[in-house]
């Protein structure tokens, strides 16, 4: 079908094979999109959300298009599953033949080849659990090298649009989309930058944060109108009954619990328990087992392989057999699974997790069986120390309700007042601080995980691997992402401190793999290797801190190493010199600007910077490392690239962006040309000293930093373009604070930039990523990432 005569009802029909309902329309056709997404669940949210803004980027009016951002993030609660809504996008998209032209990427963290990040010119969906996105939001992307933490940090908060979806399932998240929110509105970006918030219950009002003011902020909200309640579907769903019992069984009562779920079981029909921890989840799934019920038993929570959990959960969604299927779960299946299920029992939890998982039962209304069992708490202090890892307080609100409860139905749901606490909260103060990720600075070390998400939910990821008993060496390949398993920090904690299992964790610095102690700070989201043979994991139930059979390997032995802070991967492709490469660098960066359709001082700023960024390969150290010594082979003048593998420079932590970046400075580029040039491979940023791995020049008074010695000589280069970089003598005077004889220093004049009214950290980010993707698709990088 043409693009101009697909309508919004047709592109919604082409690719679910519904109609849209009245909501969703409005969601599309409206002149702005609205901050807020009030519906009640199974009324297609997803749907809404996804296809509306494919609509609005792809098939409206001029105008909404160029007010859509190219990016869409689709951010699930920290203990949700992504698989079925990538399964549903990626349809969708089949559906509607746009496989090619909108990609979509999963941000769960390990190597993956996905190339979203050096195609900043193309329309792509991003989807990822909270923990994932808002690490990488903030500058301190989890599962992801630190090298490329600024890029993602420039593309997910310049022309992306957030779709946040469940927003009180999130805790102290939901605070941060908010003041995030804020700081764009506040600061600026380049392109649009939207954040749209989703819930089956919301009071939008009560979201006021130090920097979000719901009167001044909320464009609208939508919710249910006449329209969708006269739609024959809508109302089927929105009154389908649900009765509500008591279950005999309390909270940790496990046997008991497992009797009353096998005798409320209706063959043919799927039964879900919903309980609140991991733990709790798996004695369950072994009482069951243990009295080998004919029919199906599956679990189901965040902590699989990915490979594991989409059998599992592909295993829950298939329709069940004679016997029917009793799926035991944590609260992961509250936000991002489309499942209807017969019965339902679930543990007391918070009346908006409850209000979820509710929507999980008789989900189209048509199910004349349907009913929902809650799992009350034991009096007195059994029932506190069980509450966790909720409030004690939330659920003695929401046993409350229950109790006065019959039917939990879409229609016949009260709605308490439901305050929001918003705890930890990010201030303008801890983004400008979260900005600078240069080594040796506290900055690559801060936890940024009390803004990402409530502590019952910080993991880390974990790996297994054959590992020799001295260890493992620094070229064993990273891991790639079905390799990875998200872990509870405490449990890992807790099984070093046992002397369970031994685990090791890359030092990005030194490039090494460095054995993580039991009394180590262990920091949410970073990535752990573990023996294979320590077990602590099974295929059918994911992560088991009690199992000990060895852990079959499931990783790409073709993967490179994980990026250290020498490495200088790109250069490592082909003879090249360093005119030619820039020329492409210079070209790529130039399309990209016309693409984007960047103001004339940003792109100018951009093709300054690349430029001259890699006007520092010019230098000795450089040369040599690029040549091998006297690599007969090698092409005359300077060289960009070379042919030869896993170069290393004679002074370790070299890094000749640093040196692009002073070279643009001394020759009369802005400044932020030179930050540019510097910053491109994420290793160089506001501040300029020394890192722990380099060594120190013989005269023990020189400066010295990134492996560049105060008086060092670059020769004469030719950047291409016309553009020559004069022969030079390194100055590291601009290391000082303040003034010096060549004007302000380097971190004053970085720190300008930064705080610049018509930049900040957004925009600044921004142009640090359409270099960094220039140089990468001009280099014909591949999937090894910084």
């Amino acid at each position: 079908m043409p693009a101009a005569a697909l309508t919004f009802r047709d592109l919604f029909r082409q690719a679910t094979g519904s109609m849209p309902f009245a909501y969703q329309r409005q969601l599309a056709n409206a002149a702005s999109l609205p901050s807020f997404v009030v519906i009640p669940t199974g009324l297609g949210k997803t749907a809404a959300a996804v296809l509306g803004w494919l609509w609005r980027r792809r098939f409206a009016r001029d105008p909404i298009r160029a007010a859509t951002p190219r990016r869409l993030a689709y951010c699930l609660p920290a203990r949700g599953l992504v698989d079925q809504t990538e399964s549903f996008v990626r349809q969708w998209l089949r559906q509607l033949d746009l496989s090619a032209e909108v990609t979509v990427h999963v941000l769960t963290g390990g190597e993956d080849g996905a190339d979203w990040d050096i195609r900043p010119d193309a329309d792509a969906i991003l989807i990822g659990t909270q923990d994932m996105l808002l690490s990488r939001v903030l500058n301190h992307g989890y599962g992801v090298s630190c090298y490329r933490w600024p890029v993602h940090f420039g593309l997910l908060n310049n022309d992306c649009l957030w779709i946040v979806d469940d927003v009180l399932l999130m805790g102290v998240g939901l605070t941060t989309t908010l003041q995030l929110d804020a700081f764009r509105h506040g600061l600026g970006t380049i392109g649009p930058a939207q954040t749209v918030w989703m819930s089956a219950t919301l009071d939008p009002a009560s979201l006021r944060t130090v920097d979000f003011h719901p009167t001044a902020s909320i464009i609208d909200t939508l919710r249910l109108g006449a329209a969708d309640l006269a739609d024959e579907v809508v109302a089927r769903r929105f009154i389908a009954a649900k009765p509500l019992r008591r279950c005999p069984a309390e909270v940790g009562q496990t046997d008991r619990l497992a009797g009353a779920v096998l005798a409320a079981h209706r063959p043919s029909t799927r039964t879900l328990v919903v309980v609140n921890t991991r733990r709790r989840a798996a004695d369950l799934y072994r009482a069951l087992t243990r009295r080998k019920p004919d029919a199906e038993i599956i679990l189901i929570h965040c902590h699989f392989r990915p490979a594991d959990r989409r059998a599992v959960v592909e295993r829950l969604l298939s329709p069940p057999g004679p016997s029917g299927v009793v799926a035991i779960s944590t609260p992961a299946v509250e936000a991002g699974v489309d499942v209807s299920v017969t019965t339902l029992f679930t543990e007391v939890a918070p009346w908006p997790s409850l209000v979820q998982r509710f929507g999980r039962c008789n989900r189209c209304g048509d199910d004349a069986n349907a009913a929902v069992h809650w799992i009350d708490l034991p009096a007195g202090s059994a029932g506190r120390t069980l509450a966790a890892p909720y409030n004690a307080d939330d659920l003695a609100t929401a046993r409350a309700v229950l109790t006065t409860c019959t039917d939990v139905g879409p229609a016949a749901l009260p709605e308490p007042p439901m305050p929001i606490r918003h705890g930890q909260v990010v201030r303008h103060k801890d983004l400008v601080e979260l900005f600078d990720t240069t080594p040796g600075l506290s900055g690559r070390d801060v936890d940024v995980s009390r803004f990402v998400c409530d502590a019952a939910n910080h993991d880390v990821q974990v790996f297994w691997r054959a590992v020799p008993d001295d260890g493992p060496g620094p070229d064993d390949p990273r891991p790639t992402r079905d390799e990875l398993c998200a872990v509870p920090v405490a449990d890992l904690r807790k099984l070093l401190r046992d002397k369970r299992l031994v685990a090791w964790v890359w030092d990005a610095l030194k490039g090494v793999w460095m054995r993580l102690r039991a009394n180590a700070a262990i920091a949410p989201g970073i990535v752990v290797m573990l023996r294979d043979t320590d077990g602590c994991y099974r295929s059918e139930t994911g992560w088991d801190p009690r199992g000990h059979k060895p852990v079959p390997a499931v990783g790409d032995e073709s993967q490179a190493a994980p990026p250290d802070y020498d490495g200088d991967w790109l250069a490592e492709r082909e003879w090249m010199t360093l005119a030619e490469h820039t020329n492409r660098v210079v070209e790529a960066a130039a399309g990209l600007g016309d693409a984007l359709g960047l103001g004339a001082a940003y792109r100018d700023a951009l093709l300054a910077g690349a430029r001259w960024h890699d006007a520092g390969k010019a230098h000795p150290v450089f040369q040599q490392s690029v040549r091998g010594g006297n690599a007969e082979h090698a092409p005359p003048g300077l060289l960009a690239k070379t042919a030869l593998r896993h170069i290393r420079h004679a002074r370790r932590g070299f890094r000749h962006e640093f040196v692009s970046g002073l070279l643009a400075i001394r020759h009369g580029q802005s400044d932020l040309a030179a930050y540019l040039a510097a910053s491109h491979h994420g290793k160089v940023g506001l501040a300029i000293r020394s890192v722990p791995i380099e060594g120190r020049p013989p005269d023990p008074a020189q400066r010295f930093a990134r492996g560049v010695w105060d008086g060092d000589a670059v020769p004469e280069a030719d950047l291409g373009g016309g553009v020559v970089a004069p022969a030079s003598v390194i100055d590291l005077s601009r290391m000082d604070r303040g003034d010096g004889s060549h004007g302000p220093s380097w971190l004053a004049r970085m720190r300008a930039l930064r705080d610049r009214p018509d930049l900040g950290p957004f925009r600044l980010a921004y142009l640090e990523a359409l270099l960094e993707a220039a140089d990468e698709r001009a280099s014909g990088a591949g999937p090894a990432r910084d």
